[in-house]
């Protein structure tokens, strides 16, 4: 059994750049290169698992996410690290164009890129996290029945300000201010339970 953490992109990996496609606009938030890094040394695999509602929208074509996605680990690798695998989801329910306007399984909180994911990993769920900074993040997690954290990057920190502790509790396991350190509640959590 694999043990995979399914990480959002915008506001979690990098700065939160409206309809990010272009690879010089990419920003990775501080920390990120190390997460990731840390995560593979202690045996996880990185999935990211993101929405992509430009594609739907017209504003640039799957192409750009992949190349964007291949640039992004292009990066990292000179950190010494690198991502897994990319899945996307490049549909939108009301404002996609053409066949992009749907209602499909993979945009988050459904489950459709987790399932994807099992096409090349067999997902230990007891032992697999979701890490984002939106509430429909953490909630693909639980949907999909894994663990859930919430990064105060991007919008993480406005939206647990505005939850009570009783629905913090019930939304996620656990609040980290960056991924660097939920990356290392996860591999702590782990050590206690292995």
């Amino acid at each position: 059994m694999d043990r995979v953490i399914f990480l959002d992109r915008d506001g979690t990996i990098n700065e939160e750049v409206e309809y990010l496609h272009r690879p010089e606009d990419l920003r990775f938030l501080p920390g990120v290169g190390d997460a990731i890094r840390r995560l593979r040394e202690n045996g996880f695999a990185v999935v990211v698992v993101t929405n992509q509602a430009g594609v739907a929208r017209g504003y640039y074509k799957e192409e750009d996410v992949i190349l964007l996605h291949e640039y992004m680990n292009e990066r990292l690798k000179e950190q010494g690290t690198f991502i897994d695998h990319f899945f996307y989801c490049p549909h939108h329910p009301v404002h996609g164009i053409g066949k992009y306007k749907t209602s499909c399984h993979c945009r988050k909180p459904e489950t459709g890129m987790f399932l994807m994911a099992e096409q090349y990993y067999q997902v230990d769920k007891t032992h697999s996290y979701m890490v984002g900074d939106k509430l429909l993040d953490v909630e693909a997690g639980h949907n999909y029945g894994i663990k859930s954290v919430l990064v105060g990057t991007g919008y993480g920190a406005e939206t647990a300000a505005e939850m009570t502790e009783e629905e913090q509790k019930k939304a996620f396991e656990h609040y980290s201010p960056d991924l660097l350190s939920a990356a290392e509640w996860i591999i702590g959590e782990q050590r206690g339970s292995l």
